[in-house]
């Protein structure tokens, strides 16, 4: 009990509440970390599924396309036409799958990095 006085009398219980003070605030800094991450991992994942379903759809319909196209030709000529156009079909799909990718890398850069700035480490 006299070293619980002494302690008392010096000082240190503050600065033992002062370390239980802080741990809780990094316990919760840690603890909004973690929800925030798992937060945002849980909304890649929906991002994810419609990003491949909007994808297969859009396949689906080129490939659509291309079978009536291929059963409407009739000739040599008509099938250069009908690849052609599939071909250029295609590279624009590409292309917009691409630009989509592309910010979407975008927006996870800056979602990451809000996460983290957002804390303080210290």
């Amino acid at each position: 009990m006299s070293g619980l006085s002494e302690r008392a009398a010096s000082g240190s219980v503050t600065s033992i509440e002062t370390a239980e003070a802080e741990a809780t605030r990094l316990n919760q800094g840690v603890l909004e970390f973690a929800l925030g991450a798992q937060k945002m991992m849980f909304e890649e994942l929906v991002f994810l599924g419609d990003q491949m379903l909007e994808r297969t759809q859009t396949e689906m319909h080129l490939f659509t396309e291309f079978v009536a196209k291929m059963a409407g030709a009739h000739s040599v000529r008509d099938i250069k036409t009908m690849c052609e156009e599939c071909g250029q079909h295609q590279l624009d799909f590409f292309r917009r799958d691409s630009e989509r990718l592309f910010r979407h890398g975008e927006r996870m850069i800056a979602a990451t990095s809000n996460l983290i700035s957002s804390r303080e480490l210290n």
